[in-house]
């Protein structure tokens, strides 16, 4: 008897074709969805979309984003950009994007996350979920990961001006804002 070979859990390897991952984007959710290209295109869209949903718009810190789509019917969301990246966001906290991030947006949530980690304590983490609970006197946002595991934070650390006045960002974002801002003095 030979044996027994044990197969290998396909669930935890990455799609791949030709070499390269497959994208969670198909061509049905490209054919209905709001697709938005270039970098400060994208970065309102997105930062639109946040705040229409009651989410901080200063969630988003990643630059160079290439496309952002929105299915207005479903909520799926995409943002793609050229390569993987890390920024730190807050206190020890760093976070890493994936070259494509997707998630589901309803009202004060995302959720179904995917292509977004945090590091803390030398443990990276995969996120899976966003809310914002504003049930208590302070406005808390809260991430949550697939295993169940969540950690809140202040509504007011995500907020796009905090980030701004406060030096988190990274270069790219100080050119963005101060595009805003000659825009905003210009009319």
């Amino acid at each position: 008897m030979h044996p027994t070979v044990p197969t290998p859990n396909l669930q935890l390897l990455p799609k791949l074709h030709r070499g390269r991952e497959i994208s969670a984007v198909t061509r049905d959710m490209k054919a209905r969805a709001e697709i938005y290209y270039g970098d400060e295109s994208c970065r309102e869209k997105f930062m639109l979309l946040l705040s229409e949903i009651g989410l901080p718009n200063g969630l988003l810190t990643i630059g160079e984003i290439e496309e952002c789509g929105y299915v207005k019917d479903t909520g799926f969301v995409w943002l793609r950009h050229k390569k993987k990246r890390d920024y730190y966001k807050f206190e020890n906290v760093e976070i890493c994007y994936d070259t494509e991030v997707t998630a589901y947006f309803e009202r004060k949530k995302i959720k179904n996350l995917t292509g977004v980690k945090a590091k803390e304590f030398l443990i990276w983490i995969t996120l899976s979920e966003i809310y914002v609970n504003d049930n208590n006197r302070a406005a808390s946002i809260t991430f949550k990961t697939p295993a169940g595991l969540s950690k809140s934070f202040p509504l007011s650390v995500f907020k796009f001006e905090a980030i701004v006045a406060q030096g988190r960002e990274n270069s790219l974002i100080k050119e963005y804002a101060q595009g805003i801002t000659k825009k905003k003095l210009r009319t």
